[in-house]
């Protein structure tokens, strides 16, 4: 069911006040009932080591002495512009190189939709600048993934407004996702704070496809928990994969339905296939 709702930049401006009592819940837990629990989400490398957050990922725009500061919360300008600040409040210029990157900027409205994979760039000061369009008015949820030189790998997050018609959108529980004539397929079972095998077959007119590596990996994958769009960041282990198959290693923080989203690379193409699942005993 769709509800259409006219954002204007007043109504934009508005959402700012609404969303920064919304961080202040989510900063400490989820808003939804099917995510009932606040465990740290795992980050897992390309190697399956695991390293454990504090809070779940991209609750809270300040974690560990780092904050991520936008230019703008409103979006129109066609440039997104931040830089992330450390605990003496200046700006950091030092990162590492993580999966080919310095820095991962994920953009998703909060309905689930519309989601992009940004890589910015920085300049000597330390601000990213990267170009931004939304597809439609609303509320979106940007996640910054970045480890500064030093210091442990981070993920933050904000809301960012588009004025605009907003229609939100709810999601069927889904395994199959088609894009640009590709089906990719998803199998295994999320199961709540436990490691999770999942396995992903990428086809093409019913013809297995091999995908190209991506990221210093064979592709990436993004979960983010329904309701509060908490954040799961899984890259496949080596050992994971095998011809067609990409295969994930993911531990979710809570029962819930979560939003997945599949970065594959085709002959040069990077190409975002999404599913809706949720935990083995909760309702998709």
């Amino acid at each position: 069911m769709k509800t259409s709702v006219k954002l204007s930049a007043y109504g934009a401006a508005l959402a700012v006040l609404v969303a920064g009592t919304y961080a202040v819940g989510t900063a400490v837990g989820p808003v939804s009932d099917s995510s009932p629990s606040v465990t740290a989400p795992v980050h897992i490398d390309d190697h399956g080591a695991a390293a454990a957050a504090h809070e779940p990922g991209g609750l809270a725009s300040t974690s560990g002495g780092y904050t991520l500061v936008p230019d703008a919360t409103t979006l129109g300008s066609g440039t997104f512009a931040f830089h992330i600040t450390g605990r003496d409040g200046a700006p950091v210029t030092a990162f590492d190189v993580v999966h080919d990157q310095q820095l991962h900027l994920i953009v998703v409205r909060r309905d689930g939709t519309g989601f992009q994979h940004l890589h910015p760039e920085r300049d000597a000061a330390g601000t990213w600048k990267v170009p931004l369009t939304v597809p439609a008015g609303g509320v979106y949820r940007a996640f910054a993934d970045f480890t500064p030189s030093g210091g442990p790998a981070t993920t933050l997050g904000i809301d960012l407004f588009a004025p605009g018609d907003f229609q939100p959108v709810t999601h069927a529980a889904s395994r199959t996702s088609t894009v640009d004539g590709y089906t990719v397929t998803l199998d295994g079972d999320l199961m709540a704070g436990a490691a999770s095998p999942l396995r992903l077959t990428v086809t093409r007119d019913g013809a297995p496809v091999h995908v190209e590596p991506y990221l210093g990996a064979d592709g990436h994958l993004v979960v983010l928990r329904g309701g509060d769009l908490a954040y799961l960041h899984v890259h496949p282990g080596s050992a994971a994969t095998s011809g067609p198959v990409v295969g994930f290693d993911a531990e979710v923080p809570s029962a819930g339905t979560y939003r997945m989203f599949f970065d594959f690379q085709v002959g040069g193409v990077v190409r975002t296939a999404d599913f809706t699942v949720a935990t083995m005993g909760s309702p998709a």
